[in-house]
């Protein structure tokens, strides 16, 4: 049995029987006027993070998300896009569809703006999305790419990109590990299935997504997620494990490579009101300015005591230098 069939079969037993905490540490539950989430969402909410960003979504943006789990983030998703086919979720496992296909009718019956006619549910796979090139504006998958290997890794990714239109967004929340991992863990298929043992350094994981041609990074958030013990798995050391959420913008590729914001901010604090570092940054007086590393690099390399320069807060939530 391949890996890719063991995850099926932990998915296929999750729909039939929801199981609070599966795998992941759950997403968070929106409290957004007027919105309310069944419990059956609730209890079927597998995910590490959270893809829903209320700035991602203005202007009713055509949404694709993939892993449709309990549906809690298709309907937090409909809160934004009110149409018809608004939204497509795909999922390669029958029961979990079908699964979601039942909340999002109870979802309907406890929110009166909510038509279950917003929701595309259709059976796919992420390394063969079902989706026209250049139609979707949003797409999201949550905890899901961890559990793929480094191939089929980067098929899903190039089928995002495919997706996309340009400038559009891919937002995930995915496990990552800074510390290296023992065969026996990364072979493990169950593990893996569990968003556990597929867990990639952030580096990595962020160029895989560049390696695709997305053009623009943003970290928005690094959390604690698991641990791995010694008692209870095969590995002499204890292994943190934390989950990231980030969005990769279809953005053209610059000619000196991608923007990739890791928190990093910069505070002007010399004599002047302001500072113009001739390349497309203006830095005022005693205001942080959130910069990708790319900008940092190009601003310490001025050699400049009157610029601070934070280090990777793995926090960013827009307002950037590009």
């Amino acid at each position: 049995m391949s890996y890719l069939e063991t995850t099926q079969d932990i998915y296929k037993e999750a729909a039939l029987v929801p199981d609070v905490g599966f795998c992941c540490t759950t997403n968070p539950v929106w409290e957004l006027p007027g919105l309310k989430i069944p419990k059956i969402m609730q209890e079927m909410n597998y995910g590490c993070g959270s893809t829903v960003h209320a700035r991602d979504l203005v202007n009713n943006p055509k949404m694709l998300y993939v892993g449709v789990g309990g549906g809690m983030e298709l309907l937090q998703f409909a809160y934004f896009n009110r149409q018809k086919s608004g939204i497509i979720g795909i999922d390669v496992v029958d029961e979990m569809l079908e699964a979601s296909r039942k909340n999002l009718n109870e979802a309907e019956k406890l929110n009166s703006w909510f038509k279950s006619e917003f929701v595309d549910l259709i059976k796919g796979d992420a390394m063969h999305l079902p989706v026209k090139d250049n139609s979707i504006d949003v797409a999201a998958q949550n905890c899901l790419f961890n559990i793929f290997k480094t191939d089929d890794l980067k098929k899903a990714i190039a089928e995002m990109y495919r997706v996309l239109k340009p400038n559009g967004k891919l937002v995930m929340s995915d496990p990552t590990c800074e510390q290296p991992m023992n065969d026996d863990l990364r072979n493990d298929d169950r593990l893996r299935a569990l968003c556990l043992s597929g867990s990639l350094p952030i580096k990595e994981y962020v160029k895989m997504l560049t390696d695709a041609g997305f053009g623009t990074i943003e970290i928005r958030a690094r959390k604690p997620y698991r641990v791995l013990d010694p008692k209870h798995y095969a590995t002499n050391e204890l292994i943190y494990i934390e989950s990231i959420e980030v969005a990769a913008i279809k953005d053209p590729m610059p000619n000196d490579g991608p923007c990739v914001f890791t928190g990093k901010v910069a505070i002007y604090f010399g004599d002047d009101d302001y500072v113009d570092d001739k390349a497309g940054h203006i830095l005022l007086k005693n205001q942080p300015l959130a910069i990708c590393d790319k900008t940092a690099n190009a601003l310490a390399n001025l050699n400049r005591d009157d610029i601070f320069i934070s280090e990777s807060t793995y926090y960013y939530d827009g307002g950037g230098c590009c």
